[in-house]
């Protein structure tokens, strides 16, 4: 019988070959993507423009779904093989047609990479009165690949690469209530609950999708200069954190830990393409390999248990059709 990483039953390293300084563009040497379709949110800042970098240069077609189209042909002018269609994933009937124009189409799937996310943000709430670190870091993930689904299932073995984050560990899911409707709101719990929720999706998708040769993965990139995810930020919350001085100042400890870019895009390309995950999915991924399972909350890196139980990825995965009003049967 297949083996499923519930409880982490997957969750060690393989021996990958690469580490934490490993560069996407390593990670990916030899492979070979001609042929092959990937759609990449958030694919024209950060990590997710080096990815779309990578995987051009390795001959993928890629499609990159951008709220402001200017902005992503600007970011991603000279690559090639290169698709931008608008799409908001704070807005649910974008998303919705973004997917809709795809499965008209019946152009195969082979790399859904959900990359997009936000981080450090004032409570804010989208049209339906979801959070919007929950609404844009998962539920927008769920409800795009579900009505991607088709195209992944007649592409022959794709796989969904779901960007998470170490800061899962900041908390668990909350069901009672997921939206801070009447707790107080905290920007990093926020954060955690959405991320601990796109690893629970992941090994759910996995399951559920691996006889029809669709596999799933959450990762951690690392902590990673030069992107614009703590543009909202305020310093104070840098500075509790410990990451920066009194006057706001990257301390050099800090910056001397941080990943590049290219760095930054390694764990994300290693589990969309590597050989080596060809008969594992579901699994939680750091410094392109399988990461560890990790219990003490205490302890930055790994993956802690809560965020693959059983119990709860199957929860989570009926509120979110319900929280989405999107049926996700998988046949």
């Amino acid at each position: 019988m297949e083996q499923n990483n519930y409880q982490g039953a997957l969750q060690k390293p393989i021996q990958s070959g690469f580490n934490a300084s490993s560069t996407a563009a390593e990670v990916i040497k030899g492979i070979d993507l001609k042929g092959k379709t990937a759609i990449v949110t958030g694919g024209n800042t950060g990590i997710g423009l080096e990815t779309v970098k990578i995987l051009s240069a390795a001959g993928a077609s890629v499609i990159v779904p951008a709220r402001d189209v200017e902005k992503a042909k600007r970011n991603l002018e000279g690559i090639s093989n290169v698709i931008i269609d608008e799409m908001d994933l704070m807005n649910p009937d974008s998303i919705n047609s973004f997917a809709q124009k795809y499965v008209d189409s019946s152009r195969p799937i082979h790399l859904l990479i959900n990359n997009a996310g936000i981080m450090w943000v004032p409570l804010r709430r989208e049209s339906r009165g979801y959070e919007s670190q929950l609404a844009t870091n998962y539920l927008a993930t769920f409800q795009l690949t579900a009505k991607l689904w088709p195209l992944l299932k007649i592409a022959g073995g794709a796989r969904v690469v779901n960007v998470s984050s170490g800061g899962h560990q900041f908390s668990d899911f909350n069901f009672e209530d997921p939206n801070f409707l009447t707790r107080e709101y905290e920007t990093l719990q926020a954060y955690g609950q959405s991320k601990t929720a796109v690893n629970l999706f992941s090994l759910e998708l996995d399951n559920r999708a691996k006889s029809h040769d669709v596999r799933s993965y959450s990762l951690c990139p690392g902590a990673v200069g030069g992107t614009e995810l703590g543009r909202e930020a305020p310093v104070e919350l840098f500075q509790k954190l410990g990451f920066c001085d009194a006057e706001g100042n990257i301390l050099p400890e800090v910056a001397a830990t941080l990943k590049n870019i290219e760095q930054g895009a390694a764990t994300t390309v290693w589990a969309a393409t590597s050989p080596l995950l060809h008969t594992i999915g579901g699994v939680y991924c750091e410094h392109s390999d399988i990461a560890s399972l990790r219990s003490d909350v205490s302890v930055i890196g790994g993956v802690k248990p809560y965020s693959l139980d059983q119990a709860n990825a199957e929860k989570l995965w009926k509120l979110s059709e319900e929280l989405t009003g999107t049926k996700f049967d998988i046949h």
